[in-house]
């Protein structure tokens, strides 16, 4: 389940103007030409990128949201170098809740059953969350990959613990069904600046991602990382955010809460099917 949820970024470029010329009239003139193309290109380049991934155009954030998807574009393994799914794989995180202080191991499993929903099988991914030592949270995930490499978030089906009992959260979703419709939780080619869509079921779940860029080298229980990929991850329905790190061949190896969240975790374990 994503719990919390994206940056702009500000693209610099560089030009040079090399001056040429016989006689100085000629190069007084060229200088004022180059000097007239770097100002007009410089004006041009003081914002976030204007060419977004094939991949997040699939599923922008802003204006009519309607995805189209084709069945037959899928099926195969969610081998995305920033989102790997492999069954039979379990990654564990350990860290502290929304309070800062409570401590959380969230555990999740890539088995090796399916859903499907819109006619697609996905990958279901079990996401457990114990606070204190006690459960509190467990969710099943459906992802799957197109065959340009994009991870898409098809639903999920979350429970709460409360009182004794696992109790239905309405944050639970399934693309297809209502006025719910996937998202992508990983685009294939990420650049900076890329806003997507992870999550659309107005009422339920609203989650949008922006790329900020290289995440730098990151050192977490688990190991170290010589450079990851960083995104803020933000819901509307809740209004919360949290900056998120993947590594390649891994996945997601750190979150953290921006504020007012508090929660953190990172990844402190990592197995493998044979």
């Amino acid at each position: 389940m994503q719990r919390s949820q994206r940056t702009t970024r500000e693209a610099e470029e560089q030009h040079k103007a090399e001056r040429r010329g016989v006689g100085a009239l000629a190069g007084a003139a060229f200088s004022l030409a180059a000097l007239i193309a770097v100002f007009l290109a410089g004006c041009g380049s003081s914002g976030p990128s204007s060419s977004p991934s094939a991949g997040a155009r699939l599923a922008p954030t802003k204006g009519p949201y309607s995805p189209s998807l084709d069945p037959a574009n899928f099926g195969g393994p969610i081998d995305n170098p920033y989102l790997p799914l492999r069954p039979g794989t379990t990654f564990r995180y350990r860290g502290v809740g929304d309070d800062g202080k409570t401590p959380e191991l969230n555990t999740v499993a890539v088995t090796r059953r399916k859903k499907r929903t819109m006619g697609i099988e996905a990958t279901v991914v079990l996401d457990e969350v114990f606070a204190g030592g006690k459960p509190e949270e467990r969710t099943l995930d459906w992802y799957a990959q197109d065959r340009q490499g994009n991870v898409w978030y098809l639903g999920e089906d979350s429970r709460n613990y409360e009182h004794g009992r696992w109790v239905r959260d309405e944050g639970s979703w399934q693309a297809g069904v209502g006025d719910s419709k996937p998202g992508i939780i990983m685009v294939a080619d990420p650049r900076p600046g890329d806003a997507y869509r992870q999550e659309y079921s107005p009422g339920h779940a609203l989650d949008q991602a922006r790329v900020l860029g290289p995440g730098g080298a990151l050192k977490v229980p688990y190991r170290n990382f010589s450079q990851t990929l960083a995104t803020r991850e933000y819901s509307s329905i809740d209004h919360r955010a949290e900056r998120k790190y993947y590594a390649p061949g891994v996945g997601v190896v750190k979150e953290e809460g921006l504020a007012p969240g508090k929660e953190r975790s990172e990844l402190v374990a990592l197995t493998r099917a044979g």
